[in-house]
């Protein structure tokens, strides 16, 4: 008898303190979850603080990129990852080597676009620390400028090799670059974006996306907010990123003393 109540407050203490140890880890993973999302929205206020364009360009292929996603019907993950990757697809950019390059007016040398091209691998040098919480961030920044017949950098990755949030984003992008304004020259057309996507269409892009961002009813919302982000009160007194444009909400977004919501990939929006 002795001996079996031995066993079982020997069971019961070695439960508690599995239990006590799991309850720990929980905790620690909370805490690490909430600096790594905290660490991105540093970057992203970085971004905006260091180039107020390239933060207003990445929301906006951020929203473009979104609409694909939500019509492609990919799951709540994959729009995760492609939200992410599309809001940091230039934090390469803002490294001191190419800032002046890039908003160089002029036409760039051989050697300048040489050194713009770095940019992929730059900005997934700066996301790797945090690939534990988002494992595919730092790839698909790496692969955004990935072509679809294998002509692209830095890897000349060919079709389906290409993640998908980057087959995404780089559609979005190559919209956004094409419509949106640039100090040294106007927007073009959506008319005009369309055509030029659909050129690109299995070369420079996933064909099957190509055709899903060009079908009526997506390319009409992708234009609504086109107009909106080009809209007189975006682009004049309040320069600040997001006013005036249903830029999408940040699902990583963290702030010290809110309770966050957690999900199984990871921190997610708080009220704000």
């Amino acid at each position: 008898m002795q001996r079996q109540l031995g066993y079982t407050v020997g069971a019961l203490t070695g439960g508690a303190v599995a239990a006590t140890l799991l309850r720990r880890e929980r905790t620690a993973r909370r805490s690490a979850e909430r600096v790594t999302a905290a660490a991105l929205e540093t970057l992203l206020n970085a971004i905006d603080a260091n180039d107020h364009e390239t933060g207003a360009h990445v929301r906006r292929v951020a929203r473009y990129a979104l609409t694909l996603a939500e019509a492609a019907d990919l799951d709540e993950k994959a729009r995760l990852t492609i939200e992410r990757v599309a809001l940091f697809h230039d934090i390469g950019k803002i490294h001191e080597a190419l800032f002046d390059i890039i908003h160089d007016q002029s036409t760039l040398t051989r050697e300048e676009w040489g050194a713009v091209a770095t940019h992929p691998l730059r900005g997934a040098k700066v996301l790797a620390p945090l690939s534990a919480f988002y494992p595919d961030l730092a790839e698909g920044v790496l692969t955004h400028h990935e072509r679809w017949d294998g002509s692209g950098y830095p890897r000349g990755l060919k079709g389906s090799r290409i993640p998908i949030a980057a087959r995404v984003v780089a559609i979005a992008d190559s919209f956004d670059a094409i419509t949106h304004r640039r100090r040294y020259r106007g927007g073009r057309t959506g008319d005009e974006a369309a055509a030029l996507i659909a050129a690109g269409r299995a070369t420079q892009f996933d064909p099957e996306l190509t055709d899903l961002f060009l079908f009526p009813p997506v390319f009409a919302r992708i234009q609504g907010d086109m107009r909106r982000s080009n809209s007189p009160r975006v682009r004049g007194g309040d320069r600040r990123v997001g006013k005036g444009f249903d830029a999408p909400e940040v699902t990583f977004r963290w702030r010290h003393g809110a309770r966050a919501r957690h999900g199984r990939d990871g921190p997610r929006p708080t009220a704000r």
